[in-house]
């Protein structure tokens, strides 16, 4: 049995040997390039932006829509600069985005906010155009840019979005309905701050935006599934292969003795092919049965055999 001295000086090595091993065990581990390249891109995505709004938009008295539109008419209306309305209205969406997306969503968002904000907290005075329409449509690309690349790489610049997903699960109204209801309101108080031209003006930068947000998000090549059914999906696979880059797949071979004989294969291509395929599926079917679908996103190449590529053996 230890003396009561020596069991006092074995405890409290005990204890400080299981602390230093929490500490170390809780060091946090570097950043990641994965992480410098997210914050570096985020970085770039709230200076496009920046730019859109300090050389295009405010100089002609117009805004986008959401949080952003919102602090541009509270700046306006107080005198007080753009950044402290960008951050403080976005705090909260930064708050429900870290308890729905974890905290690097909320760390990037903080970043982009933050950079934002920095580059909008003192006014330009004077734009590149003095020209409302040209100033709306290159303004609205610029910010939808720079909005979609933050977006893209895990962030978030504008809360809106959050405000009109919280409105679709409380209300019967869907998130489209939300976002246009927003919008009409930000817009229909800046026709009262700015005057009904720029609010006008103020629509086509938005839609502008909007488009250019999806663009950089989804990208350029926006890739479509293709779903055909037909009793001669096999010929119909072999002239499709001959068309686009990757191969069809096989969902279900036609049978003629089967209850239900029609064969169901996908393919998934671009916009470009698809008229060129579904002219020489109606070549072979006429009464093939085509169904075409936006593919949010395509991971991975089935002709470089990434499907069976590194996959371990099972013995």
């Amino acid at each position: 049995m230890l003396m009561p001295g020596l069991r006092l000086m074995w405890t409290s090595y005990h204890r400080c040997s299981v602390c230093a091993r929490i500490y170390i065990s809780r060091k946090e581990e570097p950043i990641s390039l994965e992480h410098l390249k997210r914050i570096g891109l985020i970085l770039l995505g709230s200076s496009l932006t920046a730019v859109g709004l300090q050389f295009f938009l405010l100089p002609n008295h117009l805004i986008d829509g959401g949080v952003t539109g919102a602090a541009i008419v509270g700046a306006k209306l107080s005198g007080l600069p753009l950044g402290i309305f960008l951050v403080v209205l976005n705090l909260p969406f930064i708050f429900l985005g870290y308890k729905k997306f974890g905290r690097n969503f909320a760390v990037y968002s903080i970043i982009g906010i933050i950079t934002l904000a920095a580059l909008t907290f003192v006014h330009v005075p004077h734009g590149l155009t003095d020209v409302p329409i040209l100033a709306a449509v290159f303004g609205g690309m610029v910010v939808g840019t720079g909005v979609g690349i933050v977006v893209r790489y895990g962030g978030i610049i504008d809360g809106a979005d959050t405000v009109a997903l919280l409105i679709d699960r409380v209300t019967v109204f869907s998130v489209g309905e939300a976002i246009l209801f927003i919008n009409g309101i930000i817009i229909t108080v800046a026709g009262l701050v700015f005057g009904w031209d720029a609010a006008m003006y103020s629509l086509i930068a938005y839609f502008v935006a909007h488009k250019a947000i999806d663009v950089t998000v989804d990208g350029l090549d926006e890739s479509r599934c293709m779903w055909v059914v037909s009793l001669q999906v096999r010929d119909l696979g072999k002239v499709i292969n001959e068309l686009i880059e990757e191969p069809v797949t096989y969902v279900k071979e036609s049978n003629p003795d089967d209850r239900e004989p029609h064969g169901v294969m996908l393919a998934v291509i671009t916009r470009f092919e698809e008229q060129k395929i579904k002219a020489a599926i109606r070549k072979i079917d006429p009464r093939a049965y085509i169904v075409v679908t936006s593919a949010h996103e395509v991971i991975g190449k089935i002709s470089e055999g990434s499907l069976y590529r590194d996959v371990p053996q099972v013995k």
